[in-house]
């Protein structure tokens, strides 16, 4: 069974940092490509970032470039977004996904929530002024 369980969220204030964690479970890492959408309260959800597993390629939304940070660690099967300097606007819930690392087609459009298989729970981030 899948499993992908998110943990690091929380209330931080603006310009400071959050490292946000997934842990991975049922399947071949190596073999996926792991990302992070968000939704804040009157927004549409948005792919934030992911990593491609297979290559170690990594991509993110123009949002949050400069500021989020995503990589892995293999021997956890865990991905991390190491988020810095952050903004109000950065609140939301953030969730975790994942996919078949080969499955280019999808991951050319990698920023819609259909073109990924797997979820997590969600954790909430709470950015204050």
């Amino acid at each position: 069974e899948v499993q992908l369980v998110e943990s690091g969220g929380g209330l931080v204030q603006a310009g400071g940092s959050l490292r946000l964690s997934c842990a991975a479970s049922g399947f071949t890492f190596d073999d996926y490509a792991i990302g992070w959408f968000r939704k804040a309260p009157g927004k549409e959800r948005e792919g934030v970032s992911y990593i491609n597993n297979s290559d170690g390629n990594t991509y993110y939304a123009d949002s949050v470039k400069g500021r989020f940070t995503i990589s892995t660690d293999n021997a956890k099967n865990t991905v991390y977004l190491q988020m810095n300097s952050l903004k109000p606007e950065d609140t939301a819930v953030y969730w975790c996904v994942a996919t078949n690392a080969w499955d280019l087609t999808r991951l050319r459009l990698w920023i819609l929530w259909t073109s990924w298989d797997y979820w997590g729970q969600g954790t909430q981030v709470t950015v204050s002024t």
